[in-house]
């Protein structure tokens, strides 16, 4: 198993370009079984995440072509089986979102509880209830959701709690449906905004995405479309963090600035002069030390719970102390015992964590447990002093495509060591 080795100690500068968004390809991917032409989707990135769907949307009888710089054109008529295997999901939570077009489309379908980061709970239920206001007939039985519906019929459903996938899986769903479905409580993060411009180039009609509230009117079919995937905007703010952290000056271009106000405004507030152009952001530190910031997740457009991590990283090197209160996912602070071993001063509380800031780390091998942690590792790892081993860094390549190389743009000294066989 790969591992990444970090030399600490240099100050970032330059510029990286962002990828496209992860969490808003992987859904886009998934809606294309719900058109009846091809669909081509441009500025995909290039991520485990993204090879496992395109295997699974292969391995249901979708054509999947792969062209230059990662654009992929699907052509699901020819899907002959609507199942998606445990041995293909398990590793993706994401996996979940062919459940509502494929149910949508061919009135069945067979999905594996996926699997994904241990970050704490995140129930099928509110997918299986709204499917369920939608008119399906749904049973979860030995680790697979069955579903089934002749089709499904426009109702009005208010989702418990603000769930991302949740929300695009119904929206998905419901495109095909008979007659009007309203979500209500739905999310409002800007990669469901996405998802439903890919489907309105498809045909459907969706209005209030971005709002608590989207309605759309089903539609007889969706045609093909062309489509290109905004950039990511996790990514976008990791490199941000990289930046302050070390005291350097990083600009990240091909980016969205006004979906990353939250992070912006504590990167402000942890001292870094921060501009911005139409598709651009510098942070710069100018060579100081961060200020520590306090922190609290919520939905969009508050703070996002997956940059949780890489503010902790930063406040465990910074002057002061912060607050960190983590309210989306109950179990997303295990990178805060491996950043104790790099010297951090923690304490853990519930779901708020305190942490003082040292003036340095010390290199130590430490462990990735989930895709952000692996980020806030590595960050963590930039300004330790010595060598910093990061193991079981598949969780980095599940969501940063080439993630050391654009590092390694900016200065850092990292490298890839393979693991054996």
């Amino acid at each position: 198993m790969d591992s990444l080795q970090v030399t600490g100690g240099v100050r970032l500068a330059g510029e990286v370009r962002a990828s496209g968004a992860k969490n808003a390809a992987l859904p886009i991917l998934a809606a294309s079984l719900l058109a009846d032409g091809p669909v081509t989707i441009g500025n995909v990135p290039h991520l485990r995440d993204v090879t496992t769907m395109i295997g699974l949307l292969g391995r249901m009888g979708a054509g999947v072509t792969v062209g230059d710089r990662m654009q992929v054109e699907v052509e699901a008529r020819g899907i002959t089986e609507p199942f998606a295997p445990y041995e293909l999901v398990r590793t993706m939570r994401a996996s979940i979102l062919v459940l509502g077009p494929l149910l949508a489309r061919h009135g069945e379908a067979r999905v594996s509880l996926p699997g994904g980061c241990a970050i704490g709970a995140r129930p099928v239920d509110l997918h299986v209830a709204g499917l369920e206001a939608l008119g399906a007939e749904v049973s979860i039985e030995s680790g697979y959701i069955h579903a089934r519906a002749r089709r499904l019929e426009g109702a009005r459903i208010v989702l418990e709690t603000v769930t991302v996938t949740g929300t695009e899986n119904l929206m998905m769903a419901a495109t095909l449906a008979r007659g009007r479905t309203v979500i209500e409580n739905a999310a409002r993060e800007p990669e469901v905004v996405d998802l439903a411009g890919c489907l309105q180039a498809m045909g459907a009609a969706i209005t209030g995405a971005g709002t608590d509230t989207i309605v759309i009117e089903g539609r007889e079919r969706l045609a093909g479309c062309s489509y290109e995937v905004l950039p990511d905007r996790i990514e976008t703010g990791t490199f941000l963090v990289a930046g302050a952290i070390t005291g350097g000056c990083v600009r990240v271009r091909g980016t969205r600035p006004d979906h990353l106000d939250a992070v912006l405004g504590k990167l402000r507030e942890a001292g870094a002069a921060v501009t911005t152009g139409v598709d651009w952001i510098e942070v710069d530190m100018q060579g100081r030390r961060p200020l520590a910031v306090d922190i609290r997740t919520a939905p969009y457009p508050a703070f996002p719970t997956d940059m949780q991590a890489q503010f902790a990283a930063l406040d465990a090197v910074a002057e002061g102390v912060g607050t960190i209160v983590e309210t989306v996912f109950e179990n997303r602070y295990m990178h805060l015992l491996e950043l104790r071993r790099l010297g951090a001063e923690v304490s853990l509380d519930g779901r708020t964590a305190v942490i003082r800031g040292v003036e340095r780390l010390s290199g130590a091998p430490v462990m990735a447990t989930d895709l952000r942690a692996s980020a806030s590792l590595v960050l963590a790892g930039l300004v330790a002093e010595g060598t910093t081993d990061i193991a079981r860094i598949y969780h980095i390549d599940r969501g940063y495509e080439r993630f050391e190389e654009k590092l390694g743009q900016l200065g850092a000294v990292i490298r890839r060591v393979p693991g054996r066989a």
